[in-house]
């Protein structure tokens, strides 16, 4: 890991009415590695991302990308800043083929008249750099041009994830993966996720799956009560420590809060 994070937040507030979500949150991610964020239902991991990732404005707090304080009041936003998120429904488009999903809402058009005037698409450029980029992850996908729907589902969270690599520039967030996967395609996915973390690119994997969080992460995020309650090492820790603090049947000593 470097020495500074790529990506800080300090203190995010969140409410809904009388309900806190999130009350002075703290957050750190640093480059080229896999943060596992984990807590009970209803502990707020799902609000924290969600302000990382632009779907929620914090009540109050600082997010910091490389030193420079940003706000994000969409995730339109936070894409321009190079944030890509693979929700737990793929947002794909089952009828469209698999190029056409890549490039969903960032279609290449052609060069000329063609592409200025008329708006037309360059599928065959859409379709080679789709290519590429499954061949760069190791998605064994034979033909580009296939219907989304007629894959699996392991093979559709590929290309969500897949279409996340192509354009995250600096992080890739993940909610919950695997959650509707077997044990093959979840390992595909997995293996996925560390081939981007090989790439430089850090990762934020929400999960309940405690077996794979300690598989693959490099530290564990832990959330609970709103707010992070400590960051653990996955091979200095044990799943009983985790589940013990995110239940607050442990009391966690100031050193490992984070």
């Amino acid at each position: 890991m470097s020495a500074e994070p790529v990506l800080v937040a300090r203190g995010l507030s969140k409410s809904y009415g009388h309900v806190r979500a999130m009350q002075d949150a703290d957050f750190e991610l640093y480059e080229g590695e896999v943060l596992a964020v984990v807590g009970d239902n209803g502990a707020g991991k799902s609000t924290l991302i969600k302000a990382l990732s632009g779907a929620v404005v914090p009540d109050a707090g600082e997010i910091r990308m490389n030193g420079e304080t940003v706000s994000f009041r969409s995730p339109l936003e936070a894409r321009a800043r190079g944030i890509e998120t693979v929700y737990q429904d793929l947002a794909v488009a089952p009828a469209l083929d698999i190029a056409s999903n890549l490039f969903l809402g960032r279609e290449i058009r052609r060069s000329g008249i063609g592409g200025r005037l008329f708006r037309m698409l360059d599928a065959g450029a859409m379709r080679t750099e789709a290519r590429r980029q499954l061949d760069a992850l190791g998605v064994r996908i034979p033909d580009v041009r296939q219907p989304v729907e007629t894959l699996s589902g392991g093979q559709r969270q590929s290309v969500a994830v897949a279409r996340a690599a192509a354009f995250g520039t600096r992080l890739v967030i993940m909610d919950e993966p695997t959650a509707a996967l077997g044990v093959r395609e979840s390992g595909m996915v997995l293996d996925l996720i560390r081939r981007i973390r090989d790439r430089g690119l850090p990762v934020v994997l929400i999960s309940h799956n405690m077996p794979q969080v300690f598989e693959i992460a490099d530290r564990i995020h832990i959330h609970r009560l709103g707010r992070r309650e400590a960051v653990v090492d996955p091979r200095e820790s044990t799943m009983a420590d985790v589940v013990a603090i995110m239940t607050g049947a442990r009391s966690v000593e100031a050193g490992d809060a984070g």
